[in-house]
C-alpha cells in the first residue's frame, strides 16, 4: 500500500468550554489564522474548524471533518482544554483511520513527553514553539519521505515508542512577512457582547515578553524575548479587516504591545490620523501605563477602549515572590489614568496560595477596592506543571486533572483554609466588589454606565460564574431593576439572544 500523502490540512480549536474566554465574547483563534496562511502559501488546503465556537461535540465534529476530508488534523491547547483536545483527536483517528493527528500550543511544547507517552495512541505529533513554519516544513518532509527527526521543532514516538524530540526551531524575525487567511474565518461567529452589531477578530502585533514572572507560561514559551511587527502592517492590517470583514472591535492577542514606545506611539497616531475607527481591547504593563501618562489621551482617540492590567496579587510581598516589576503605589496610579480618561479597566487577582488565610483574602479584596478597576476578577492559582513556581505549589495540589486547571475549580488547598471556605471566599469577593461598583453606577459616565451594566448581567446569569460557582450569592432583588433602567431594551435583547443561540 503506497504511503498517505498529505494534501488536506484540518485545524480545529477543541470542544472546550470553561466560561472563563467566553464570558465577553466569542473569540477566533489566531494562531490557526496564521498557520493557514503558512500552509496556503506552501501549496496545501487548510480548513479551519472552531467546535468550541460551534458548539460541537465529538459526533458533529467527526461528520463535519470527514466531509472535508483531511489528510492531517490539528488543534491547540493550554493546560485546561487539553482533555478535550485528546478526546477530539482520539475520535478523530476512531472515525478516520488514516488520518495523522497533531497537537500544539504551550501545553504540549513543555509537556511532550507525557503527551506522545500517554496519549501517543491518539496524537501522532507534537508541534513545538512557533507553527508557520514548522507545520508547512513537517508536511513537506513527511510527503518526501524524508527523516522527520531533521524537522525542527517537532515531537514524535518512534518505531519503537521512544520519544523523539528535535531541536527547537528559532523563533520567526519578520513578523510583518507572515499571511494570515482571514478569507476562512466564519466570521458570523464571532464577536464581542457589550457591542453585538459587529464581528470581532484578534490581531497580533508583536510576539513574546520579556517579563519572569514565575506563575505564567508566556515568558518561558517566549524564553523572555519580544519581536513586533511595524506600525504600517499592523494598522494597514487593522484598515483591511474593517473594510473587508466588517471587524469594528479588536482585542490584541500581545501580552505587551507597548513595550517600544516608539512603535506603540506611532501605531497610536497611524489609528488616529486614518480614522480607522476600532474598538481596541488590550492587555498591557502598569509601568507602560505610567510611562505614556503624556500620551493616554491618543489611546483613547486612537481606540483603545478597555485595557487589562496584570496586578494579579495587590500585597507587595507577592509581587515581590511573583517577581512582578510592579508595586501597589503603580499600579494604583496606572489605573487612575486610565479611569481618568474613560477607558473600561480590567484586573485580576490571584487567590488560594499555600499561605493564603481568609485575613490574607480580605486584605487583598479590600486593596482592590482601592485600586477601584472598573471589573474585577478573583482567579484561583493554576499550578502550570511547566511553570517555575511548580516545584512550590506541587505539595498542595489536590487535582490532577487538567481540566480543573481553568482558574476557577480550586487545585491548590490552602495550608489554612478547606478548599469550600476558600470557594465561598471567592464567591463572596465577587458579590462585594460588584455591589460596590452598583453603587457606583450613577456617578459613571454613559459610556461606562452601559458597558458595566451589561457585564454584569453576563456574570450574573451566563459566565463560570453561575456555571462553575452558583453565581455571586445573594444578590438584592432590585439589582434586575437597575440593569433594566441603565441599560436599553435593544441590548439586552441581543445579549439575551446570544445565550438562547447556545
Amino acid at each position: 500500500m503506497s504511503k498517505k500523502m498529505i494534501q488536506k490540512v484540518a485545524l480545529v480549536t477543541p470542544h472546550y468550554h470553561s466560561g472563563v474566554v467566553e464570558t465577553a465574547g466569542k473569540w477566533p483563534n489566531v494562531a490557526f489564522v496564521y498557520f493557514a496562511g503558512a500552509l496556503r502559501e506552501a501549496g496545501f488546503e487548510p480548513y479551519l474548524y472552531d467546535a468550541m465556537t460551534e458548539y460541537h461535540e465529538l459526533e458533529e465534529i467527526g461528520e463535519n471533518l470527514k466531509a472535508f476530508g483531511p489528510d492531517l488534523v490539528l488543534t491547540s491547547a493550554y493546560t485546561p482544554s487539553y482533555p478535550k483536545a485528546v478526546e477530539l483527536l482520539a475520535h478523530v483517528k476512531e472515525v478516520m483511520p488514516d488520518v495523522i493527528t497533531g497537537i500544539g500550543g504551550v501545553h504540549a511544547h513543555f509537556m511532550y513527553e507525557e503527551v506522545l507517552g500517554k496519549d501517543g495512541d491518539a496524537i501522532d505529533f507534537v508541534f513545538r514553539g512557533e507553527g508557520e513554519v514548522t507545520i508547512p516544513a513537517f508536511v513537506k518532509a513527511y510527503n518526501a519521505g524524508e527523516d522527520l527527526s531533521q524537522v525542527q521543532g517537532i515531537a514524535f514516538n518512534d518505531t519503537e515508542g521512544n520519544v523523539v524530540v528535535t531541536a527547537a526551531r528559532p523563533f520567526i524575525h519578520d513578523l510583518d512577512a507572515l499571511v494570515p487567511a482571514w478569507d476562512l474565518v466564519k466570521w458570523d461567529l464571532y464577536e464581542f457582547y457589550p457591542m453585538p452589531d459587529t464581528n470581532l477578530a484578534v490581531v497580533s502585533s508583536s510576539r513574546g515578553c520579556d517579563q519572569a514572572c514565575t506563575f505564567c507560561s508566556q515568558q518561558k514559551f517566549w524564553q523572555r524575548s519580544w519581536r513586533a511587527r511595524t506600525a504600517e502592517s499592523f494598522v494597514d492590517e487593522l484598515e483591511m479587516l474593517k473594510r473587508e470583514y466588517d471587524v469594528g472591535v479588536v482585542m490584541l492577542s500581545d501580552e505587551t504591545p507597548t513595550i517600544d514606545r516608539e512603535r506603540w506611539e506611532k501605531i497610536l497616531d497611524l489609528l488616529i490620523e486614518r480614522e480607522v475607527g476600532m474598538y481596541i481591547l488590550m492587555e498591557t504593563r502598569v509601568d507602560d501605563v505610567i510611562r505614556d501618562e503624556d500620551i493616554i489621551h491618543k489611546y483613547v482617540k486612537a481606540g483603545v477602549q478597555h485595557v487589562y492590567l496584570g496586578v494579579e496579587r495587590t500585597d507587595q510581598a507577592t509581587l515581590d515572590m511573583f517577581k512582578k516589576d510592579a508595586s501597589v503605589a503603580q499600579g494604583k496610579k496606572a489605573l487612575d489614568l486610565l479611569n481618568d480618561a474613560d477607558i473600561i479597566t480590567e484586573t485580576s487577582l490571584i487567590l488560594g496560595l499555600p499561605d493564603d488565610t481568609p485575613e490574607i483574602i480580605e486584605e487583598t479584596f479590600r486593596l482592590l477596592q482601592h485600586y477601584n478597576p472598573s471589573l474585577g476578577f478573583f482567579l484561583t492559582i493554576a499550578p502550570w506543571p511547566y511553570a517555575d513556581n511548580y516545584e512550590e505549589l506541587a505539595p498542595y495540589v489536590i487535582s490532577h486533572n487538567y481540566e480543573d486547571y481553568n482558574l476557577v475549580a480550586p487545585v491548590v488547598k490552602p495550608k489554612n483554609i478547606e478548599v469550600d471556605d476558600l470557594m465561598a471566599q471567592v464567591i463572596e469577593c465577587y458579590r462585594r466588589f460588584y455591589m460596590g461598583k452598583l453603587r457606583d453606577v450613577p456617578n459613571m459616565t454613559p459610556k461606562k454606565q452601559r458597558y458595566y451594566m451589561i457585564t454584569m448581567k453576563l456574570l450574573m446569569e451566563n459566565s463560570y460564574l453561575t456555571q462553575y460557582l452558583g453565581g455571586m450569592g445573594d444578590m438584592p432583588a432590585n439589582v434586575n431593576e437597575m440593569l433594566a433602567d441603565y441599560i436599553d431594551s435593544d441590548a439586552i435583547k441581543a445579549v439575551e439572544a446570544i445565550y438562547s443561540d447556545n
